[in-house]
């Protein structure tokens, strides 16, 4: 049976041990930002969902937090990332949000792991799969309100729900949709799609059947949607302290657990007229101090934010010139004053200033989300708290 890859964390204590450019993950904030939804949806379950790295902030670490916290259930995008869990130890539920194939059943079935059924053929497939192994399925049936991504249309569902009746090796534990616009300023569509949702679960009702677990609340909906609770949630990006859009209202307090920083490593003063970085892009105009940082579009410091974005050093705010490269990138101080060594903050707080993940998606021109899930796993991540053994949380796991 396949084994996934585990990046080694290196260090968690000292910072000489590891790369200059890392990031640094805040456990106690991941934790109250956990129990600050818990509180905004009352008795309802909760599923954080931990897909691409835990958008960032490292699978494996952040989801041993999540179930000693005693999550109900963890969510995921793909195969693997469930697999890699299960691998490192994890006991949680999890459900793969992502579309499958027929022949991936099997290691679902190896490894505990709940399957999304998007179609009636997916059922069936499960179905003979599980009864082949002489095991039962755990499914949640995806239903498509809106998103015209995977998942069966509302408005031909129920053939979809009287074929899960059907299936004799298949417990059908939820049933769930997604949110398309619920960060948007208009809900006029999000309601749309809570209604048609509502009209599938009419199933169960009109035959006095008993419902599965519902659920359709992302974090934008956990923020302003409470009609949409159901009986789980599925916080993503809230849980990392970043909301959705700057549409939705702030009612849940989170904060960022993660910070991106690195060093200067070289320091020079460049001439007028003597242009800097790939292209030629930018040149100052007067005699200037350049520091490079080694951090670069290899490691998801996106290149569309050449000239645009901006880095804490000694707690000023200093501009990026020239173009980002692959592993490095030089920032303009004009005539302040900074050494090797000192440390440069791309996403954090340094003195009063802060730049935040919604800042460098606006100067790259794309979401928050992207931002964070785009940080390279050969950034070191380095985990801290107050309150939990961070040691225990961030070790390897023991491959089958």
């Amino acid at each position: 049976m396949p084994t996934f890859a585990y990046t080694p964390l290196l260090s968690y204590e000292d910072d000489g041990l590891v790369r200059p450019t890392q990031v640094v993950v805040d456990l106690d904030a991941l934790a109250d930002n956990l129990a600050a939804i818990r509180r905004r949806v009352g008795a309802r379950q909760v599923m954080p969902i931990l897909k691409a790295n835990a958008y960032g902030h490292g699978l494996v670490p952040v989801a041993r937090l999540m179930e000693h916290l005693g999550v109900d259930y963890i969510g995921v995008a793909v195969l693997e990332e469930g697999i890699l869990l299960r691998q490192a130890g994890i006991r949680t539920p999890i459900l793969v949000l992502g579309g499958i194939w027929g022949n991936q059943i099997p290691l679902f079935l190896k490894y505990d792991l709940t399957l999304t059924a998007s179609s009636v053929e997916k059922l069936e497939q499960i179905d003979q799969a599980a009864a082949a192994l002489g095991v039962t399925a755990k499914v949640h049936l995806k239903i498509d309100t809106g998103m015209e991504r995977i998942g069966v249309h509302y408005y031909s569902a129920t053939p979809f729900l009287e074929a899960s009746l059907r299936c004799r090796h298949v417990q059908v534990e939820g049933i769930f949709s997604h949110f398309a616009n619920a960060d948007a300023a208009d809900l006029g569509s999000a309601r749309q799609q809570l209604a048609r949702f509502q009209e599938v679960l009419s199933f169960y009702e009109k035959r006095s059947l008993p419902v599965p677990m519902r659920h359709m609340a992302n974090s934008a909906a956990i923020l302003r949607l409470p009609e949409a609770f159901f009986d789980l949630v599925r916080p993503g990006i809230l849980l990392y302290g970043v909301y959705p859009s700057a549409e939705v209202p702030r009612s849940v307090a989170v904060r960022p657990a993660l910070t991106w920083k690195s060093r200067v490593v070289y320091f020079k003063v460049t001439q007028p007229g003597h242009p800097v970085s790939y292209g030629w892009t930018w040149a100052p105009q007067r005699l200037t101090r350049i520091v490079t940082v080694p951090v670069g579009y290899g490691d998801g410091y996106f290149r569309a934010m050449s000239n645009k974005a901006h880095v804490l050093i000694r707690g000023r705010r200093y501009r990026q010139v020239g173009r980002i490269c692959m592993d490095q990138m030089m920032v303009n101080l004009e005539w302040g004053t900074a050494y090797n060594g000192d440390e440069v903050v791309l996403i954090g707080q340094q003195g009063e200033e802060r730049i935040t993940a919604e800042d460098l998606a606006a100067w790259a021109g794309t979401i928050a989300y992207e931002v964070l899930t785009n940080i390279n796993t050969r950034v070191p991540r380095r985990y801290v708290s107050q309150r939990y053994d961070v040691q225990r949380l961030v070790q390897p796991p023991v491959l089958e």
